[in-house]
């Protein structure tokens, strides 16, 4: 953040953990994280660690209405969790981790809801492309943003990723209906800052960082180049 103050602008990719071999066996640091959150919202978070193998050590309620949780679990699977953890909490939660220690590697972990919106050409985000993604998605941009093949311009609550065209306009006709010009309404985007840009992006996204902008993109821009790799990757994993 204070290189972007200073005019720098560079391009980061997802943060990884330091792994380590111990007996020729591959190991990965692990956290002590300890949660106090209200009774109604246990449920939710206990879901969330259990997705990313945490192993619950010990659960106290107090009862006063709030339930402490304690928790081991690998240093990445923390990647992106406090924005989680703030929204399924509704900014009710606290949570609080240190190092535990070394354990082998857990594999892989699911770190993020859903997969990504990209944008599938240059152009300019207009509103009437907007109104048809914004009841389904989460939307970055706004209308009237530059965008590019590539970009990521939101989050889809599937777990694929969606290219669209955020650029299109609505066709022009000679035949008016008196509800077809209705005022179009356009939900405020979700502006991410550069700390939850980084906790956001997976392992084949990065962010792009300028003085004047933070913007998400996928580290191949095309996209018959992404499909091609993913079902590569799929036909390795068969």
């Amino acid at each position: 953040e204070t290189m972007r103050r200073e005019g720098f602008e560079m391009t980061v990719g997802k943060p990884a953990v330091l792994l380590r071999e111990i007996d020729d066996t591959l190991h990965e640091p692990t956290e002590r994280l300890s949660i106090d959150v209200p009774e109604e919202h246990v449920g939710a978070v206990t879901q969330m660690l259990g997705e990313r193998k945490a192993r619950l050590d010990d659960m106290t309620n107090h009862g006063t209405g709030w339930v402490r949780l304690d928790y081991v679990v690998a240093a990445r699977a923390l990647i992106g969790f406090r924005t989680e953890f703030m929204t399924e909490t509704r900014g009710t939660g606290m949570l609080h981790h240190v190092f535990e220690g070394w354990e082998p590697w857990m594999g892989e972990l699911r770190m993020r809801k859903g997969g990504s919106i990209v944008a599938d050409r240059r152009g300019v985000a207009t509103p009437y492309a907007i109104t048809g993604l914004q009841e389904r998605t989460t939307l970055f941009i706004g209308p009237t943003e530059a965008v590019y093949g590539g970009m990521i311009i939101g989050q889809n609550p599937r777990a694929e990723d969606m290219d669209v065209n955020i650029c299109r306009e609505k066709k022009l006709t000679n035949v008016r209906a008196s509800s077809s010009d209705d005022t179009i309404r356009l939900t405020p985007p979700r502006r991410l800052s550069l700390e939850q840009a980084l906790e956001y992006i997976a392992d084949d996204e990065c962010v792009e960082v300028t003085p004047a902008v933070v913007r998400l993109r996928k580290v191949e821009l095309d996209a018959g180049a992404r499909a091609r790799s993913v079902k590569k990757l799929k036909n390795a994993r068969v």
